[in-house]
């Protein structure tokens, strides 16, 4: 007999319906065809333990599989489950009616058993797309599943389950998720808060300018001065997640398989700070079965990168393309993937090897030259990319030993929301384009030109400071956002004049030593 049962395929973060055609006739052979990997081809040992422990035979005869369309490649385990129902099916040890209405997906342990697969957001998706009544699936990828709605979500436990199901001798229970509610509620949950972070007042400006306008930014100061504690709070003042926000993320990390079992949507920013030992291929994804690396993961959300200096220098030049173009594409001979990437960028380092260059305090026992030749781990063209630098001093006692709390998350959140509601007025006409950090040169001299007198400042602190001519955009950029949060209309002198106090690391006499 021959049966068709349907799966999935995950490339990027888009799935693909993979049909699987079984056909049982006299012989004794086992064929599995269709370009599928090692790990698809040891499933017939899962296969038959899973079905002769728990008393259903393996048919003694001639079995060939094809998984459609042949070209796409085959990987992993998740074919367990719908490869064991089609034999059973074509075997005729399950009834085959209803089977094409659904796709099934599932890894098998030798009891049994199933167990959790990476990629269901995509592929649930995909089965509302073709019209697929339900899915069926691990139970623990349940609720990661039911965020489709119109669609009938199975979670299952055990094999036996999956062919009681079929053969119409048992139920299986719906799961449901009121996406809506879990979301909305958990919009406000952060671990972290700005009220926490005593003093500082210049450097929390500088992250309420950068979340305000989905800029990059650059800490620099002495150890201990709060450079990590601050950035981990960053997302506690970004903007709430929409849904297309949240719906895209989630499906980055169901396809890289970091969704927690009770996790539903996402409903808060990701924040990802990598250790400096970190390949580049971890950090911007491939391998040889392409995977999303820490920068798509931190997509709408904000990677951290701490002790930039640190980074090995191929680490951080690979992240230029995809700070500009907002996505990363990886190509391998046959086939060729597209990952998100609009991240924030938030790093810190040290001023210098020694870390007190600088410092109020402490003297830097570093020798001649080596602050600049430091901070010239840092190449030109990344730092270029970076809008704002903003250099912290330690925090003097007075400020940590008083009791009075710091301003909350949720206030400098909501100038930060105000703040991105004009942009995105401003920039409904652009596709592409939802806040200041990512206006074209077109936009700037449209929406960031300043009047005379402010041209005037700019001019004379280029002068003053050496200003590198890569700093008049970002300046302009920073001070368009500056002016959001202080509902301006236009861009006025005071508004430079702070953008232009973000530049440190563009001034040439900063670090001659």
């Amino acid at each position: 007999m021959l049966i068709k049962i349907f799966g999935a395929a995950v490339q990027g973060i888009e799935a693909t319906l993979i049909t699987i055609e079984v056909n049982c006739s006299k012989g004794i052979k086992f064929m599995l065809v269709g370009l599928p990997d090692a790990s698809v081809k040891e499933s017939h040992e899962r296969i038959v333990s899973a079905l002769q422990v728990n008393g259903y035979k393996f048919p003694r005869q001639q079995i060939v599989i094809n998984m459609s369309p042949a070209d796409i490649r085959k990987e992993g385990t998740a074919y367990d489950l719908p490869l064991a129902i089609g034999i059973l099916a074509a075997s005729e040890g399950v009834k085959h009616d209803g089977l094409e209405d659904y796709i099934i997906m599932g890894e098998l342990s030798l009891d049994g058993s199933i167990l959790p697969i990476k990629g269901v957001l995509p592929i649930a998706i995909k089965a509302r797309e073709l019209g697929f009544k339900g899915i069926i699936l691990p139970k623990k990828n349940a609720r990661e599943a039911a965020v489709v709605n119109n669609l009938d979500v199975y979670g299952v436990d055990h094999i036996c389950q999956v062919i009681d199901f079929f053969n119409q001798e048992g139920t299986l229970d719906k799961v449901v998720v009121d996406t809506r509610v879990e979301f909305y509620d958990a919009q406000q949950l952060f671990e972290f808060d700005f009220s926490d972070v005593k003093g500082q007042e210049n450097v929390k400006r500088a992250l309420e300018v950068a979340a305000a306008g989905g800029h990059n930014l650059i800490m620099i100061g002495p150890p201990g001065a709060g450079k990590s504690m601050m950035a981990k709070r960053m997302p506690s003042i970004l903007p709430p997640f929409t849904l297309h926000e949240a719906l895209e993320t989630t499906k980055i990390h169901s396809v890289a398989g970091k969704i927690g079992t009770e996790t539903s949507l996402m409903a808060q920013r990701p924040f990802r700070s990598p250790h400096h030992t970190i390949s580049d291929v971890a950090l911007v994804g491939g391998g040889s079965f392409p995977q999303p690396g820490e920068i798509s993961l931190a997509h709408n959300g904000v990677l951290f990168l701490d002790e930039l200096p640190e980074f090995s220098r191929n680490v951080l030049e690979v992240m230029r393309q995809p700070l500009e173009d907002r996505q990363i594409t990886i190509s391998r001979s046959k086939f060729t993937v597209e990952y998100p990437a609009s991240f924030m960028l938030v790093s810190s380092m040290n001023p210098c090897p020694c870390g007190y260059y600088n410092h109020p305090e402490k003297e830097c026992v570093c020798p001649n030259g080596a602050v600049q030749k430091y901070l010239n781990k840092i190449s030109g063209p990344l730092l270029d990319r970076i809008d704002i630098h903003i250099e912290i001093v330690p925090v003097p006692f007075d400020k940590i030993s008083d009791k009075t709390p710091a301003e909350a998350s949720s206030h400098i959140r909501d100038r930060v929301i105000r703040a991105r509601e004009i942009q995105i007025e401003r920039f409904k006409e652009e596709d592409g384009i939802h806040c200041n950090a990512q206006m074209t040169p077109k936009l700037l001299s449209k929406y960031a030109s300043p009047d005379n007198s402010g041209l005037d400042l700019l001019k004379k602190a280029m002068d003053r400071f050496n200003l590198s001519a890569r700093a008049y955009d970002r300046i302009l950029k920073v001070s368009r956002t500056i002016a959001d949060l202080d509902n301006s209309e236009k861009i006025l002198s005071k508004h430079l004049a702070e953008a232009i106090n973000y530049r440190n690391l563009d001034r040439q006499t900063w670090a001659n030593m």
